[in-house]
């Protein structure tokens, strides 16, 4: 999916009360969100990056693949293109988070614009300035470095949500023979081991115990998932494609030191970009997009009710990253084991609640 995002911001004073607004439309120019939030006191240019993360993120939580960057800012716009340096320390851990958000998607255009054709997001920008409220909007933290007095009070979270939540326990499958030898084990279809079988049952014991409601499972297609998710009883198990590993190529059965010994330069740009994929293989980025396309379809499926969610390593990774709102550097630091669970409460009005991260005491 391609949208385009319009962003701005401003301070009444420079720096002085401040905000920002965006706006993300689709392909026809139908609006598909809108960002608006204080912002305290800080500066203009602070308030413009401020837009653009908030525009980055809302295209990334509708499942964009491709994104157009408008903006009345020549400062920003150049910057973000590469064409100006970054001279303000202040406005440097905003890009770095810019260049971030931008991992998350193929490809991401940055155009400048005239004001007048800006005029959706720099209203939305004037509404926060004028403390009206967006029921969608979190404001962004403003760093210390960029404000010229103390801010005023900056919120960094939303309103709580109403109403009930889909619960999604998240399993990782249980152990396999090539979980055990630390083999990269993306698409071949190999089966649990029998302590794989094991720790299944007991990761269905847990999930029925934080989710007692259950009303379905969602499965990735491969079979290591399917016999997880099999463990859970007499009830309704849903395959979403979309949930399957990621697929390492050639790297498929090799061990990390086998892959280090033959595709050491190919590894090495691999762990440094969630754009490259492995050779003949898929890429994290192209994994994250069809995980929130699945991410979409549970939630519109299943809202308000609790259901189990069954894949893998890399699916479970990037969920987790986006309800977290981490970086990329997310990916590398979290452990997922086999059979370990995770619970993830998301509202209709966009609320997430992380409730926990890789449970493995079930497994001792």
């Amino acid at each position: 999916m391609r949208v385009s995002v319009e962003a701005d911001g401003g301070s009444r004073g420079n720096p002085g009360p401040a905000g920002y607004g965006t706006v993300v439309l689709g392909e026809a120019g139908e609006v598909l969100a809108e960002r608006h939030g204080a912002l305290g006191v800080t500066t203009n240019n602070v308030a413009e990056y401020s837009g653009l993360l908030a525009g980055l993120r809302a295209a990334r939580e509708l499942g964009a693949d491709e994104v157009d960057v408008r903006m009345d800012s020549k400062l920003v716009i150049e910057q973000m293109s590469g064409r100006w340096q970054i001279k303000h320390p202040g406005l440097r851990p905003l890009a770095e988070e810019a260049r971030e958000l931008a991992k998350s998607f193929t490809h991401v255009r940055y155009t400048w614009i005239p004001r007048e054709q800006n005029k959706h997001a720099d209203r939305l920008a004037n509404d926060a300035m004028d403390g009206k409220e967006s029921p969608s909007s979190a404001s962004v933290p403003t760093p210390a470095s960029a404000t010229a007095s103390p801010p005023a009070e900056v919120r960094s979270w939303s309103p709580p949500s109403t109403g009930s939540p889909l619960r999604m326990v998240v399993l990782r499958h249980g152990e396999t023979p090539y979980t055990a030898e630390k083999r990269y084990s993306g698409r071949g279809d190999i089966s649990l081991s029998e302590l794989g079988q094991e720790q299944a049952a007991r990761a269905a014991a847990r999930a029925r115990q934080v989710a007692p409601k259950l009303a379905a499972v969602v499965s990735s297609p491969l079979k290591r998932c399917l016999e997880t998710a099999a463990a859970l009883g007499d009830l309704p198990i849903h395959v979403e494609d979309d949930l399957i590993e990621c697929d390492f190529g050639e790297w498929e059965g090799l061990t990390y030191a086998e892959v280090r010994a033959r595709y050491a330069a190919e590894q090495d740009r691999w762990l440094a970009s969630t754009a490259v994929a492995p050779p003949g293989g898929e890429s994290f980025q192209q994994v994250a997009m069809r995980v929130r396309r699945a991410v979409r379809r549970l939630q519109e499926r299943y809202e308000g009710q609790e259901i189990a969610v069954v894949s893998h390593v890399t699916p479970i990774k990037l969920l987790l990253r986006d309800a977290l709102a981490a970086s990329d550097s997310f990916l590398f630091r979290l452990y997922l084991d086999p059979a370990g669970l995770s619970v993830i409460d998301s509202w209709p009005d966009g609320g997430v609640a992380v409730r926990s991260v890789n449970e493995t005491a079930h497994l001792s």
